[in-house]
């Protein structure tokens, strides 16, 4: 109680100081505990049918809905009652921030009446950024991809600058793997097996480039990705709590370290992690 409750707030403009504000709501900002104060207040936020998930990353909340034979019904209802417990929680939904997106491969696609949060419209847009990764309604890769090499190019500025300066070759491929290579293999696990040849081109070209001024050999993000493709499989694979370890099925014994495949009817199921480390688990063994 004495954590929560009874901390003075103030505001000071030059060497004026307000009055004392006491605060009995909420957790201290900074401190380590709050974080997990808040998982432990949202813990209870959980999608109510099957066919709906509600993704949670810190005061980021996601619904993820699969609509069956045009049945809208679990969807909405899930909408309105995540409303429903912000409001019995003190908690108020930005409807400004929030987005709506439709992912439909259909040829024949229908209309999708708009959902509504408080008596208010939301936008219904055709991609956004969904923690740092730029997701379209048609799954490609091209607007992610297009905006981490924009920003690896401004970051390559800065290697450029700091070889004027006389780094060495060791110090500017230091440089480049923290600010440059973080940005370009960030995710890369799950995009880079579906970019278009266009778009891993044009992410090659900045690895080339800072190779060039790093005047050493850096790694291809082909290799960059077989790479963490493996770990990550590892990883799912020793964690028996984790969402995707099911996707993961050993054959039988006689074939101990195999993989059983997982079927695929189009060309972004065949391109996806789990194929590709499935592959790799198996040619590896």
């Amino acid at each position: 109680m004495d954590f929560l409750t009874g901390h003075p707030q103030v505001v000071r403009v030059g060497n004026n100081i307000s009055t004392p504000l006491f605060l009995n709501t909420g957790a201290p900002q900074g401190y380590v505990l709050s974080p997990l104060l808040y998982s432990l207040f949202t813990h209870d936020c959980v999608a109510t049918h099957a066919s709906n998930s509600i993704i949670k990353f810190a005061d980021d909340t996601t619904v993820v809905g699969l609509i069956t034979n045009n049945d809208e019904t679990a969807y909405r209802e899930e909408v309105r009652a995540l409303g429903v417990w912000c409001q019995e929680n003190n908690l108020t939904l930005n409807v400004n921030k929030t987005k709506e997106m439709i992912v439909d491969f259909r040829k024949q696609q229908r209309e999708h009446p708009p959902i509504h949060i408080d008596g208010t419209v939301v936008e219904r847009v055709v991609s956004f950024k969904f923690l740092g990764i730029h997701i379209t309604d048609k799954l490609n890769w091209s607007t992610h991809t297009d905006s981490i090499v924009k920003k690896a190019q401004q970051r390559r500025f800065n290697l450029r600058r700091l070889k004027k300066f006389g780094l060495s070759p060791k110090a500017l491929t230091n440089f480049y793997r923290c600010t440059i290579e973080s940005i370009l293999a960030g995710c890369i696990t799950a995009c880079y097996g579906n970019c278009s040849a266009h778009n891993r081109k044009a992410l090659q070209r900045v690895v080339r480039s800072a190779q060039r001024i790093t005047g050493g050999k850096l790694p291809a993000l082909q290799d960059t990705y077989t790479t963490r493709c493996y770990r990550k499989a590892i990883k799912i694979i020793k964690d028996n709590n984790h969402p995707s370890h099911c996707l993961f099925t050993p054959l039988s014994s006689r074939r101990q370290g195999q993989y059983r495949c997982i079927k695929a009817g189009t060309e972004r199921l065949k391109n996806s992690f789990y194929l590709k480390a499935i592959r790799l688990l198996n040619s590896n063994h």
